[in-house]
């Protein structure tokens, strides 16, 4: 047995096992110290120098990077701690676009929040002049970067690296001259970035932001011409609560559809409906393949920043991609053919809106493969937090409003369908349906538990198909997607499925959720969500769900039919070249 291990806080004994650093015992215990570059899920950086702490014996130290040592007594709040504090703040001010009431951040920024705290009113640095302003970078699909607003504290560069083992973002120059940039100070939009939002995610200022299309949704919504729908993806409905004081994992999809309803949508429809439909699809794929033992590993297609990455680093592999589009594109074309007929809609004015936990939806729905008839299926794709905002300015108080159903046919959706959300869930939903087709019988036991969990992201996964073995790698984040190729690559892969989610613990951490890098249970807790509502519902298989059966018998024909691969289905291009302003 090991002795027990404590320091001291402010005088108050504090135990620590194994925390990796002072902050985190501080927060442990209940306890915090202001920081812009620390996140839990990435490693210590040190750079802002905010999270200042005064250790006897040892004067200030960063508590970020110094490690928990027994006996320590340390300080959060004195004279000389809340100087630095200060002159820190003053600082990034000088040298900040301080037009806060502009700024997408605004009310949710850190830097705004500490100035706050700190009581900063007057800066006694001179301010940066505005020759020295840097151009706003808009030319992405998904997100919008402010140089102005960069306070270097890394965050977002750590983020694509060790998130994405991308190394998109760097810096550059040295000294007052040092920035953060894409490769070469080229455009966002014209590098390799796979449009995932994790460093707008990471991001405590307006430095990175996701591009905000509200207002053309507003304003379709209030043109009485038109028809606006709008379907949602199974994690937004338990992240949205967060912004309205809601408890992480509870489930709002009730409380989505009446505020979807107030603000002024005239169908609401649910993406989980296409999620037990993608199943349908790419079961059938699969087990095809494992017969003709063609092109496997099969990869999943749901995330587009993992088809991205695909496309630009490993064109060669994308035989391995399975051709089903992502849910929220196989309900696009769906919804376009038959909400005219089952709705007497005008197709010119119908409008598809799709809120989406994902700023890579962004780039998705903008895709050449995604329209038809020289139209996007999906119009605009808003995240979870532009929702939430949308909301504040209806002038919606949610948590008072009354759960309501959503619309028929497309809202009927089996517990497969939610938990598409969560890292594993793909692959999980995917072998309840692929079992049953494949030896006819029923799977009693459809909870695939092994396949679950946000804080590993990667595991592998065998499992027993009367007798035929299929062992599925599930991995969260796109460097662990590169580890899974690069054994494809050199023969060591045993695996026949391999589902990709480039986010850190899936959909329910995407990039446009509301931010929870300070906190990394939250993913867990949002995930729990989802399994509960699988749980619950009474069809827990996609093949079960009586509206997708309806819908193959009066218009698809059967899983993998001709009409299936040419409304469901696409291939994607070595690398995707253009500007997507344009398209």
């Amino acid at each position: 047995m090991t002795d027990k291990k404590t320091l001291f806080i402010d005088g108050q004994e504090v135990e620590f096992t194994d925390e990796p650093n002072l902050l985190e015992v501080i927060r442990k215990a209940g306890m915090n110290v202001p920081t812009f570059c620390y996140r839990p899920d990435l490693t210590s950086f040190g750079a802002c120098r905010m999270c200042v702490v005064e250790v006897e014996g040892r004067g200030v130290q960063s508590s970020c990077t110094m490690p928990p040592e027994n006996g320590l007594k340390i300080h959060l709040n004195t004279e000389k701690t809340r100087r630095i504090r200060k002159t820190v703040l003053e600082l990034l001010l000088a040298n900040h676009d301080r037009n806060c009431l502009t700024c997408e951040k605004s009310g949710n920024c850190e830097l705004q929040q500490y100035a706050e705290e700190y009581g900063i009113k007057d800066i006694r640095f001179p301010d940066k002049k505005i020759e020295d302003y840097l151009p706003i970078d808009d030319s992405s699909p998904s997100l919008v970067r402010d140089p102005n607003k960069c306070i270097l504290c890394g965050a977002c560069v750590r983020a694509c690296s060790e998130f994405q083992g991308h190394s998109v973002l760097g810096f550059a120059n040295r000294g007052s001259k040092t920035v953060v940039q894409p490769m070469a100070g080229r455009p966002l939009g014209q590098v390799d970035c796979v449009n995932c939002g994790q460093c707008a995610a990471v991001c405590p200022t307006g430095a990175l932001t996701i591009k905000n299309e509200t207002d053309k949704v507003w304003d379709e919504i209030v043109n009485l011409n038109k028809t606006v729908v709008v379907q949602m993806a199974p994690a937004t409905r338990v992240a949205l609560g967060e912004m309205f004081g809601l408890e992480p994992g509870e489930n709002t999809i009730g409380l989505m559809n009446a505020a979807l309803r107030k603000i002024g949508f005239n169908l609401i429809f649910d993406t989980n409906f296409s999620a037990d439909l993608t199943i349908m699809e790419e079961a059938t794929e699969f087990l095809e393949r494992v017969k003709k033992g063609e092109n496997l590993p099969l990869f999943t297609s749901c995330c587009p920043a993992w088809i991205k990455y695909l496309e630009d680093q490993h064109p060669e592999m994308l035989k391995h991609l399975s051709t089903c589009k992502s849910p929220m594109s196989m309900l696009s074309p769906v919804l376009v053919d038959l909400v005219p007929k089952y709705f007497n809609v005008d197709r010119d004015n119908l409008v598809v809106v799709a809120v989406m936990p994902c700023t890579a939806k962004k780039y998705e729905c903008k895709r050449p493969e995604m329209y038809r008839n020289g139209r996007p299926d999906t119009d605009y794709v808003i995240t979870t937090q532009e929702l939430g905002k949308m909301i504040k300015a209806a002038g919606i108080d949610f948590k008072a409003l009354s759960p309501e159903p959503n619309d028929s046919p497309f809202g009927e959706y089996t517990g497969a369908g939610t938990i598409f959300g969560a890292s594993g869930g793909v692959a999980e939903a995917a072998v309840r349906t692929a079992y049953e087709f494949a030896t006819g019988e029923p799977l009693n036991d459809v909870d695939i538990k092994q396949m679950r969990g946000t804080s590993n992201r990667s595991k592998t996964i065998e499992l027993d198909l009367k007798g035929t073995k299929l062992v599925v790698r599930v991995v969260s984040t796109l460097k662990e997607a590169e580890k899974a190729i690069q054994e494809i690559k050199n023969g060591t892969a045993n695996f026949q499925m391999l589902e990709v989610m480039a986010c850190p613990g899936g959909c329910v951490n995407g990039g446009g959720q509301p931010r929870s890098c300070d906190d990394s249970k939250i993913k867990e807790e949002r995930a729990d969500g989802l399994y509960k509502e699988d749980h619950d519902l009474p069809v827990r298989k996609s093949h079960m769900n009586p509206s997708i059966q309806k819908l193959y018998q009066e218009y698809l024909e059967y899983p993998g039919s001709h009409k299936a691969h040419e409304l469901l289905h696409t291939a994607y291009v070595n690398k995707f070249v253009g500007s997507y302003k344009d398209v």
